[in-house]
């Protein structure tokens, strides 16, 4: 195998082709995503290059063993290193190995055996439950939450858009007539264009959720930025509160602290059924729940009347795009949804899914961009 050394992209593409070789499904699009992240990593850092890929190149369970062995033996050789070396060093990415060694050796002399306990831990640390994490570990699931990159969902715009197929669009046929002298030259076609559609998350801050309410703000955080004027965020708790506004600053700590100060009601009551109807009447029925994908994020403890919060929940369902209730505990091992608030919801709402680690999470993008 001969690389050009003046250009890693050869290498690179290389790589992806090796990995597809090895059963790994990474298609254009994901080759081209993975172009992308290196070009924003130091690429002379083992655990970035590996990073860079494992995020854009995998896109199943199965596909990680494949990966881990593929990257080990690729770029274990001399020329492919080579090839990679000659890219100026840029954005230098902040995911430190979760092992802290104060002994260890150089970021720049690392190990391969190093390098694949750093990826274990990361890949642990997707998986674990976030209630559970020490504070190291919250900080490295901060850097992870920083690296996802939301899809919004898409709509059909009620405007149509020139275009090489479609419907034969009569007034633009018309127009370029008039333009070249009323011959019929070409004939303009048109088709609707998508646009993106509205996502509404409801965070439940309460004292039964306060050990994911962090986390969970910080998702939306992630989200928020990915499109700031389609995105809306609330919490829920004795009362609510909208921290969209706070949450598109772009320093997620500025954020996070402007939507702690916005927010009166943290480990507080949960009335989800009150909460939800000031949601309606104040904002949903306005046109923010209208045809949007809804996500509530709560673990179903209800003190208030179960009976109000179904109302609202149809209401809810009647207006929305789809509806997910996203709850913690559902994606624990003998979990039953009995809990007044879940029951009251399950008849309302098209999934209930878990939200318990950063994987489950990443499965909620990938749902809510399906919608």
């Amino acid at each position: 195998m001969e690389t050009d050394v003046a250009d890693p992209l050869a290498g690179l593409a290389g790589f992806a082709a090796a990995l597809r070789e090895a059963g790994v499904a990474c298609d254009a699009r994901r080759v081209q995503a993975y172009l992308a992240a290196v070009a924003e990593v130091d690429i002379a850092e083992p655990t970035q290059l590996y990073w860079a890929g494992r995020l854009t190149l995998c896109s199943d369970p199965d596909d990680l063993p494949r990966y881990e062995e593929a990257f080990a033996r690729w770029f274990d050789g001399d020329e492919t290193r080579r090839g990679t070396q000659s890219v100026p060093a840029q954005k230098r990415a902040r995911i430190a190995p979760l092992t802290s060694d104060a002994g260890g050796s150089s970021e720049g002399d690392e190990e391969p055996d190093s390098l694949k306990v750093a990826a274990s831990d990361h890949e642990v640390l997707r998986h674990r439950d976030l209630a559970e994490l020490t504070k190291t570990e919250r900080e490295h699931l901060r850097e992870l939450l920083a690296t996802l990159k939301p899809v919004p969902p898409r709509r059909r715009a009620a405007r149509r858009r020139p275009a090489h197929r479609g419907r034969l669009d009569p007034a633009r046929t018309l127009r370029a007539m008039l333009a070249d002298g009323g011959e019929p030259v070409r004939l303009v076609r048109s088709r609707r264009g998508t646009r993106p559609r509205k996502t509404v998350l409801l965070i439940d801050v309460s004292g039964s959720m306060s050990p994911y309410a962090d986390a969970l703000l910080r998702f939306a955080h992630v989200l928020t930025r990915s499109a700031p004027s389609s995105v809306e965020v609330f919490t829920l708790g004795t009362r609510m509160t909208r921290v969209s506004r706070q949450l598109r600053q772009r320093d997620p700590e500025q954020a996070m602290l402007a939507a702690g100060n916005a927010v009166p009601d943290f480990a507080g009551g949960t009335r989800l059924g009150e909460t939800l109807r000031v949601f309606l009447d104040r904002w949903g029925q306005r046109g923010i729940a209208r045809r949007s994908v809804v996500t509530v994020f709560s673990d179903g403890w209800e003190r208030g009347d179960v009976a109000l919060l179904s109302e609202q929940l149809g209401r809810l369902r009647r207006l929305a795009h789809a509806v997910f209730w996203v709850n913690p505990h559902a994606g624990r091992e003998g979990y039953a949804p009995v809990q007044s608030g879940i029951v009251a919801a399950l008849p309302h709402i098209d999934r209930l899914l878990a939200g318990h680690s950063l994987a489950t999470l990443e499965r909620l993008l990938g749902e809510i961009a399906d919608a």
